[in-house]
């Protein structure tokens, strides 16, 4: 059965605390995965088998060509490590926890219809013999830090805990861990019962906002994952105004309200050479502006290769294809039989090293017939660009890239 997830996700409870409009703004958009997500599954997967097995429970370890490689076994090591030692310590505290692996937690007494998957939920005592919950949540990513203190995804799971377990031992106090590996990071934040139920009160208003479809919309970091960023106006005009702010010289008037209808040049600040210092003061904003620019680029493109969308002043082309071979053990057959033994360093040597080795002429004599070239991955372009449009009702299926054109070896 495909995964099913909650409108008011707890993954996605940073974007719609910020910004309540986004949930609903978003439903008309794919959800698409990538090998990220794919490989994180499967991490997660690897975890969940490591702890079961430690539980004594009767499991089949995951299998995956692709993804299990040496960093993936020592990644949930860490984790498995990190959440045993959790178990182990609430019994030398004298009692007997619950352990609850990739358990289904319901908050919807907080979000309306809000459910989510908690990667570990444990109930016990601490060192004092108070009842605690604790959560722990596996994180792959090594692009982003991600800390647990206030974090609203573990705060919901968390009080989806309470909702199901919190009578067990009498919970007190609220224990939340991120470990994340690849970064080094195994973030904790505890808090009391009474303060994260405090919470869960204090944002039932923006989670019926957001259920609802209803409240500003309002940009910022939490865009990052938004389906809706690319045709998003209060993204556009955050981003335009960051331009206006960081590199045009309002006192000189530029771009000013009653100058909207005028024909008059923008003032752009002072020429010369930027400090570093002044650079690092704008990198954020610049990193925003990147981000929804790329954002924008990735839609129309999109929308124009794979629905065919006409975009004024663009066309779609076939960008540049690279060579490969058809059948690796043919070519090194056939290398070797001629002599050529020295066709491994490392790994296989490159189809232009080859190339250079042989010579074009004996190359093409020998290994000609087990190279081709493949369709080169759609792009969409300024009109201007000299290679021929391409009729994307007939490329069916095709990947594309933004504004980029990969060459051959």
């Amino acid at each position: 059965m495909p995964e099913v997830h909650a409108l008011l996700s707890a993954s996605s409870s940073k974007q719609w605390l910020h910004c309540p409009p986004s949930v609903r703004l978003q439903e008309g958009f794919p959800n698409e995965s990538s090998v990220y997500a794919a490989e994180g599954t499967f991490a997660h997967e690897v975890c969940e088998y490591k702890v079961r097995k430690y539980l004594h429970e009767r499991v089949t370890r995951p299998q995956s060509e692709e993804f299990y490689t040496e960093e993936i076994d020592q990644i949930t090591d860490v984790y498995a490590e990190f959440v045993i030692s959790i178990i182990e310590e609430m019994k030398r505290n004298g009692c007997e926890p619950l352990v609850l692996v990739e358990e289904r937690v319901d908050y919807s007494h907080i979000a309306p219809s809000g459910f989510g998957t908690a990667d570990m939920l444990i109930v016990g005592k601490d060192e004092e013999g108070n009842g605690l919950l604790h959560i722990c949540d596996f994180k792959t990513g090594q692009g982003v830090f991600v800390d647990a203190d206030h974090n609203s995804q573990m705060m919901l799971y968390a009080l989806g805990g309470l909702a199901a377990y919190g009578y067990i031992y009498e919970i007190k106090t609220v224990r939340m861990s991120i470990i994340q590996p690849r970064l080094d990071n195994i973030s904790t934040f505890e808090c009391s019962r009474e303060e994260l139920e405090a919470w869960g009160e204090s944002i039932k208003p923006i989670a019926r906002l957001a259920f609802e479809g209803k409240g500003e919309q309002h940009p910022g970091d939490w865009c990052r994952f938004c389906r809706a960023k690319p045709v998003c106006k209060a993204c556009a005009d955050e981003a335009l105004a960051l331009c206006k702010e960081e590199f045009l010289d309002l006192d000189a008037g530029a771009f000013s309200d009653d100058q909207q209808e005028s024909t008059e040049v923008p003032v752009f600040k002072q020429p010369g050479l930027i400090p570093v210092s002044e650079l690092a003061e704008i990198l954020p904003t610049l990193n925003r502006i990147s981000s929804w620019i790329e954002s924008v680029f990735a839609f129309v493109s999109s929308e124009a290769i794979t629905h065919a969308v006409p975009i004024p002043g663009y066309k779609v082309v076939e960008g540049r294809s690279k060579r490969v071979f058809t059948d690796i053990k043919a070519v090194v057959d056939t290398a070797v039989a001629n002599g050529y033994t020295d066709v491994y360093k490392q790994q296989l040597i490159s189809l232009t090293e080859f190339e250079k080795m042989m010579g074009k002429k004996k190359f093409n004599e020998l290994l000609g017939g087990y190279v081709a070239k493949p369709p080169g991955k759609l792009a969409l372009v300024p009109d201007d660009d000299p290679r021929p449009a391409v009729d994307v009702a007939a490329v069916p299926d095709q990947e594309f890239s933004v504004l980029s054109d990969p060459g051959d070896e």
